[in-house]
């Protein structure tokens, strides 16, 4: 909201409320964060880029990562410990950023202007539309048609 506006009928100036009931993470610390070796962490982060960015798994709405850390020959603990240490994220919001950052790509590509949203949000492996749309919003501050009509040429 703008600051010369006024908040909508219901909404309060102290309390306004965000798109899509969108939270503020709580920070955990769980134990097995500080157990896993360095070289381990390191060798499963080289490891979960290759499969998730190399090779596209994100692409796969039911890729869990119970898959992935079947495929690293892990186990989830492991895996969500180094994912939230370098990256920085959980694992489904790592799956949603190389999603977004490929739509975003597909949203303004001329090849792609016939899709729509919900066909885009498909092929960059949402399972459905409002997921797409509350992870696009929560990264780009923005929705996917909004980013589409701001940047068409």
């Amino acid at each position: 909201m703008m600051e010369n506006e006024k908040p909508a009928v219901g909404q309060e100036q102290a309390s306004v409320k965000t798109r899509y009931n969108l939270r503020e993470k709580k920070e955990k610390k769980a134990a097995y964060r500080d157990m896993i070796r360095a070289e381990l962490a390191d060798e499963l982060y080289d490891k979960i880029l290759n499969l998730i960015v190399i090779q596209k798994k994100y692409k796969d709405p039911n890729y869990s990562a119970k898959d992935l850390a079947k495929e690293l020959r892990t186990n989830t603990r492991y895996l969500s410990a180094v994912i939230n240490s370098r990256f920085g994220m959980n694992y489904s919001c790592l799956l949603n950023e190389y999603r977004i950052k490929e739509a975003l790509h597909l949203l303004v590509d001329k090849r792609y202007a016939e899709k729509n949203v919900e066909e885009i949000s498909a092929l960059v492996g949402f399972a459905n539309r409002q997921s797409f749309y509350v992870a696009f919003y929560k990264i780009m501050g923005e929705t996917p048609n909004g980013y589409r009509k701001r940047n068409e040429k």
